[in-house]
């Protein structure tokens, strides 16, 4: 008995395209990531090639719709074709639509801090920053106004930790955050007052500051962090500031990071500190040979 033989019709020329681009957008964009991630180029050109890329993953979307069209009134084949372009280009510029939508809402500003008056600055980092990167100095009254509109729950953190706990705290979140420390002064001093205004002033209250830089997941943006422990009379007050270094002024995820830290320190600070160990009780000498025994 004679097999029966379907013939199946050609792919349309249009989906095998739509897949082709697809694949070639889908490398490029990793290639595109990769050079991101790695400061192999400069932040613009690095852009500029990943825009490129998510533009062919357009390109790819249109081409399957296209395509789709075309099996769909002439009976051709290439469905599958068709759909791995369309889920391939959607899934390459999803994230980055997410973000736009997202950052088109948010206020054009660079950077966050607690405390806009006298915000915390940086130091070493800005000495280590390129010349093309974001301003680095707080914008003023203008930065502070559009920030309070927006996230008005950015506060100070007050505790009546001592200084030191707060900065022990502080670094240990950073460093469970794997963010690179470029700086690192521990506070001095104390803001109490001596009680008897006769005794002699005693050493200036200093500041302690940490300067660290944190990445985004993905593209490995880099965003400023700076934490400042300050002594107050009632405790420790801490202010943070995060600027994004790379992109524009919606990207980075500069308002979590800077809630999160501030809740994070909050979380060790309240954890039981370990008491120190008590002293051993110290061992009885023996007495020397020929001395008398003491009843």
């Amino acid at each position: 008995m004679a097999r029966r033989r379907t013939i199946e019709e050609p792919p349309s020329r249009l989906a095998v395209w739509a897949r082709r681009v697809a694949l070639f957008s889908l490398a490029a964009t990793l290639i595109a990531v990769i050079i991101v991630r790695s400061g192999a180029l400069e932040i613009v050109p690095a852009l500029s090639t990943l825009a490129g890329a998510l533009m062919l993953a357009v390109v790819a979307i249109l081409l399957a719709v296209g395509a789709t069209i075309v099996i769909w009134f002439e009976g051709v084949g290439g469905a599958k074709e068709a759909a791995t372009a369309f889920l391939i280009g959607a899934a390459l510029i999803a994230y980055p639509f997410y973000l736009g939508v997202k950052g088109y809402r948010l206020p054009a500003i660079y950077d966050i801090t607690t405390d806009p008056i006298d915000p915390p600055r940086f130091d070493a980092i800005a000495r280590l920053r390129p010349r093309d990167a974001n301003p680095i100095a707080y914008e003023g009254l203008y930065a502070a106004e559009l920030q309070h509109a927006a996230y008005s729950d950015i506060e100070p953190d007050l505790t009546d930790s001592t200084p030191q706990e707060a900065y022990d705290a502080a670094m240990k979140v950073v460093i469970k955050r794997k963010w690179r420390i470029v700086d690192a002064r521990p506070p001095q001093g104390s803001a109490v007052r001596p009680v008897d205004a006769r005794a002699p002033p005693g050493p200036t209250p200093r500041d302690g500051f940490i300067e660290a830089i944190a990445r985004t997941p993905i593209l490995g943006f880099r965003d400023d962090v700076v934490v400042r422990v300050r002594s107050t009379s009632d405790g420790t007050r801490i202010d943070v500031g995060a600027a994004a270094r790379d992109g524009r002024p919606h990207h980075g995820p500069k308002t979590p990071r800077v809630r999160n830290l501030i809740g994070d320190i909050d979380d060790v600070l309240a954890l039981p500190q370990k008491p120190a160990p008590a002293p051993a009780p110290a061992k009885p000498q023996p007495a020397a040979k020929g001395a008398p025994a003491k009843r």
